[in-house]
């Protein structure tokens, strides 16, 4: 099985952490995968987000910067959320980061991409 680079937590720098999740299409993929913490997520429970080539490469940017662990598994791509590692580096910030997710105009609810108005009535697709 082919392993994909991630950096190890003493490698994960605040900047680049904060520069990767100043994108709302990542902001939100970060929410899915708070809200569904219990298993490993493939690459397709994000198509409501873009297109493939698009999650590809927001995905590869959070892997870089630590925020996610991708780990390939047949033709699937299995992706976690490094929340002990961040939480390890530093403490209560992707907490923060979620808190403040809820601003953002577009959020993921019931496997399903809500927008506008619609995100702003689901009050329980955060983490």
């Amino acid at each position: 099985m082919t392993s994909l680079p991630h950096p190890d937590v003493d490698q994960i720098a605040l900047p680049e952490v904060l520069a990767t999740l100043g994108d709302e299409t990542r902001l939100a993929i970060i929410a899915y995968l708070a809200r569904n913490e219990e298993q490993a997520m493939t690459c397709g429970q994000f198509y409501g987000l873009g297109s493939k080539t698009s999650l590809s490469y927001h995905l590869a940017k959070l892997r870089e910067a630590g925020v996610v662990r991708v780990q390939p598994q047949g033709t699937k791509r299995l992706v976690t959320l490094r929340r002990a590692d961040l939480d390890s580096r530093f403490p209560g910030f992707l907490d923060s980061i979620l808190a403040s997710v809820r601003d953002v105009p577009f959020a993921v609810a019931n496997d399903e991409v809500l927008l506008g108005e619609e995100a702003a009535k689901a009050s329980d697709w955060r983490a």
